[in-house]
């Protein structure tokens, strides 16, 4: 998965900022329209979306729009629309954060930081009998290990850190096997199965791990 994913048209700026991004050892993508960004997001997912609003084909709102309605990914807007409207909005559709342009890049880094130490340096993550530890890749079960594979292991993290909203099988097939070109989307299923295994009081009728029809999975 990408660390930072940068939707921004202004080439000179994107690429200041990939190169700040980049010397703080983040895995940076960057897009120039809304089209190539949310195919990036799709096919490879993010841990952070720095977005303009001002694009060449929709505006930035759209993406968010999007991203929103299959994953609470962290978004960063950063934009030359500094009115009080522009900000509501996009703080309403579920922006982490609003950063007129001009910005102080220092300002923008220490963000950035901000963002990823909230949401993502916690290494354990707990909701009732079940908790796992991202940093040892432990599993526990009313405090009894439980024996998980990788990407059983990384699928029930997305899960547990999205609780309660419903993902997309594409969205979770892409962040946890994009880059595997020799995997099908019967995979997810077969983790899906393998996972109620292991963490459901009765596989058969899951009350964790639901299915949402017609889009994906939810835990809950």
């Amino acid at each position: 998965m990408t660390d930072i994913l940068i939707v921004e048209d202004n080439k000179e700026l994107s690429g200041v900022l990939c190169d700040f991004l980049r010397a703080e050892n983040y895995t940076v993508s960057v897009a120039e329209n809304a089209e190539t960004s949310l195919a990036l997001y799709q096919k490879y997912g993010a841990r952070l979306v720095v977005l303009d609003i001002m694009l060449p084909d929709k505006d930035g709102f759209y993406i968010l729009e999007k991203i929103r309605a299959e994953s609470n990914t962290p978004v960063l807007i950063v934009s030359a629309r500094t009115g009080k409207d522009d900000k509501l909005l996009g703080l309403d559709l579920g922006a982490d954060d609003y950063i007129e342009k001009p910005y102080d890049i220092d300002i923008m880094l220490a963000k950035i930081r901000g963002i990823f130490k909230r949401r993502y340096s916690l290494d354990e993550i707990t909701d009732g009998d079940i908790r796992i530890n991202k940093g040892s890749r432990e599993t526990f079960k009313n405090n009894v290990p439980l024996e998980m594979t990788s990407k059983e292991f990384e699928l029930l993290a997305l899960l547990m850190e999205n609780k309660g909203r419903a993902l997309s099988k594409e969205y979770i097939f892409n962040t946890i096997w994009g880059s595997d070109s020799f995997s099908e989307q019967q995979t997810l299923t077969v983790h899906i199965k393998r996972l109620r295994q292991k963490i459901e009081e009765d596989p058969k009728q899951p009350k964790k791990i639901q299915t949402v029809w017609g889009v994906g999975y939810r835990y809950l």
